[in-house]
């Protein structure tokens, strides 16, 4: 699995007319599943994401989780990060797990997360979505399951 992490301080996820997840202070998490995934690995990253420390502490460090400061988690699936475009101009998705593969994966990301303690939102799976975000610092942080990075 691959998440993009970024801190915000406002987030909202819309489908058309209709708003799926709205946070305050928290994570916005892009999730994309990739071929081999599983259920160890949905329960690893959610595990990283709810313990990263990336919110600052009373000395302006970060050195706080969303656990420390009891910020929310919106979960965007996002089946592009597998997007590989090194070859040219059009990436190629052939590293994405099947969608029948990767939503229940996605929910068990999410199931992780509000077994840790944390309020979740998601979006839609496969549904075109616009999301808005005020990041906060910035701060994104790139996870893999694989700690390929």
């Amino acid at each position: 699995m691959r998440a993009v992490v970024q801190r915000v301080s406002r987030a909202q996820v819309r489908t058309g007319d209709e708003t799926l997840a709205s946070i305050d202070r928290g994570l916005l998490v892009l999730l994309g599943v990739g071929h081999g995934d599983g259920p160890t690995q949905a329960e690893e990253i959610a595990k990283r994401i709810v313990h990263l420390r990336v919110f600052p502490d009373d000395e302006g460090r970060m050195n706080r989780s969303l656990l420390d400061v009891g910020g929310e988690l919106a979960l965007v699936s996002q089946f592009t990060l597998y997007g590989d475009a090194r070859k040219g101009r059009r990436p190629f998705f052939g590293e994405a797990a099947a969608p029948e593969i990767a939503e229940p994966l996605v929910d068990a990301v999410a199931e992780a997360a509000r077994g840790h303690g944390v309020s979740v939102v998601t979006g839609r799976f496969q549904a075109h979505m616009q999301v808005e975000l005020t990041n906060d610092g910035p701060v994104t942080i790139l996870l893999d399951s694989e700690k390929s990075f």
